[in-house]
């Protein structure tokens, strides 16, 4: 079924290429790594010259694997963490819809529902890991996918954020 890899393929290319290119601007891009590495500090995830090093270099890796389509179901688990970790730090709090100041959830809620489907389905025909013999699709695909970002999110939230302590009210706590 060509129109399935073929639908595949563009897929894989739009999201992997997407999330790469924004962990090559994390690196190269206006602040660079030490602009990130400030905004993570303001945000609370904390070593931020570090985090900003995971965060670009995991966009670059898991976006050119799915690209690729070359060992999908990590590749996949590397966007869900990134997007669960964005979620979590960044836009839970402005509300679902993207258009609300500071942007809501909802564009980092379907880029890890692609990733994540895209390891359910497998990478296709057209893809590394078919070409090695790697395909792994279906439910372990899915599985590994989900445990690996949901695990990887858990353990990098829990040792490095730290969320800023809210000011008081002007009611004084009332």
């Amino acid at each position: 079924m060509e129109h399935v890899d073929a639908g595949l393929l563009v897929l894989r290319l739009a999201l992997g290429l997407t999330i790469a290119f924004h962990g090559y601007n994390k690196f190269f891009g206006g602040g660079r790594l030490p602009g990130t590495a400030a905004w993570f500090e303001g945000i609370g995830v904390r070593p931020g010259f570090a985090n900003a090093v995971m965060a670009a270099g995991t966009e670059v890796v898991a976006g050119l694997g799915l690209a690729a389509g070359l060992l999908t179901p990590l590749s996949a688990a590397g966007v869900i963490a990134l997007m669960i970790v964005a979620i979590t730090t960044t836009h839970w709090k402005n509300g679902f819809f993207i258009f609300r100041p500071g942007g809501g959830w909802e564009f980092c809620a379907i880029v890890a529902v692609v990733a994540f489907s895209i390891a359910m389905i497998g990478a296709g025909d057209w893809s590394l890991d078919h070409a090695l013999g790697l395909d792994v699709e279906g439910w372990w695909g899915a599985g590994i996918a989900l445990i690996v970002g949901v695990v990887s999110a858990a353990v990098h939230l829990t040792v490095c954020y730290r969320p800023p302590k809210q000011a008081p009210t002007a009611t004084g706590g009332q």
